[in-house]
């Protein structure tokens, strides 16, 4: 599920190398972003206007901003990389590899967009978050977000002692169903034919947690545009207002092909992200990773701090870079 924001006033590219381009402008991305633009490194922010919780109305769980629209969190943000000279460009990134490095031997990277626009940059950090794979049930997506959910920490105060379903989606769910279990006393649990051994059952059965393992036909509307319930493969209406899915997470991907970014899989069929190391570096010189695209779990806080992690590491190596080539310069009776 993907979902666009408004367009919003984009910064120009520069004609010139910089620093580092960060490919994503969600709370990984900015605040990679803001740390390099403090650190008075030329960075650019690409962002395809398509972040993971534009459909949600609030941000939780991350104190002073708890209930913040993300749209504002994301306006707030952009200001503030400006604010120090970075710049946020709105687009999307059609392509991105490495190009011959520069004559000192510093790496350099082109960064191509959709309207066919480029700029070059000696580092990239990637940040471009995941994309939430629903079931295919119908009249699910209609409501993601708003009365389907994935995360008890995003969004189980404000569903809390309403009828609730799970709609299972593999063993992730079992542990879902048990944190959305401290929320409400009207718990189903729908199988979808996933397996449930005795023991989850008994420990189901103890928590008063209902299990259906008649398979879930369809998604129903209420007349006042919310969820009404499931219906089921033998025409039996189950009355829910919320549904929980534990959602396949897919890192995105778009563009960076030429990158040749190492990924890996999740197990229990949980997703696919790009791997990464400390401080998100990845396997390829020059770039790193950032946010839900190699933590699929992460939240707005983490994301945020692996993105200002990020940003600090790559200004490090840049510091380097330019000693090295300063010195290199000095000793050949130059200047940098």
């Amino acid at each position: 599920m993907s979902v666009r924001t408004s367009r919003y006033a984009s910064d120009a590219l520069p004609d010139e190398t910089v620093d580092a381009v960060v490919i994503g402008g969600g709370a990984a991305g900015l605040n990679g972003g803001l740390m390099l633009a403090r650190s008075r490194r030329s960075v650019v922010v690409i962002d395809s206007g398509t972040p993971r919780n534009a459909p949600a109305g609030a941000m939780h769980g991350f104190i002073v901003l708890d209930g913040t629209p993300p749209p504002d969190i994301l306006k707030r943000g952009r200001e503030q990389v400006r604010q120090y000279g970075g710049r946020v460009v709105f687009g999307e990134v059609a392509s991105a590899e490495p190009a011959a490095p520069a004559a000192d031997g510093d790496l350099r990277f082109t960064i191509t967009l959709a309207d066919g626009d480029t700029v070059t940059a000696r580092r990239v950090l990637v940040a471009t978050g995941l994309r939430d794979v629903l079931p295919d049930v119908p009249g699910l997506a209609e409501h993601w977000g708003h009365g389907v959910v994935h995360c008890p920490y995003c969004h189980g105060w404000e569903v809390r002692d309403e009828p609730i379903g799970i709609l299972a989606t593999g063993p992730a769910s079992v542990h879902h169903a048990l944190l959305f279990r401290q929320l409400t006393d009207d718990l189903v649990y729908f199988t979808r034919g996933t397996d449930l051994d005795e023991d989850t059952r008994a420990r189901f059965t103890a928590r008063r947690i209902r299990i259906v393992d008649t398979p879930v036909q369809d998604v129903v509307t209420g007349e006042d545009g919310g969820i009404a319930g499931v219906r089921l493969s033998d025409g039996t209406f189950v009355a829910r207002r919320v549904l929980a899915v534990a959602t396949v997470m897919q890192a995105r991907t778009d563009g960076l092909d030429g990158l040749k970014l190492p990924m890996e899989d999740l197990p229990d069929n949980m997703g696919r992200r790009f791997a990464s190391g400390m401080a998100g570096t990845t396997e390829v010189p020059g770039v790193w990773v950032a946010g839900n695209a190699t933590d699929l779990t992460a939240q707005v806080g983490a994301s945020a701090a692996a993105g200002a992690l990020a940003g600090s590491h790559i200004n490090a190596l840049l510091a380097a870079a330019d000693t090295d080539a300063a010195l290199a310069a000095a000793q050949g009776g130059t200047t940098v």
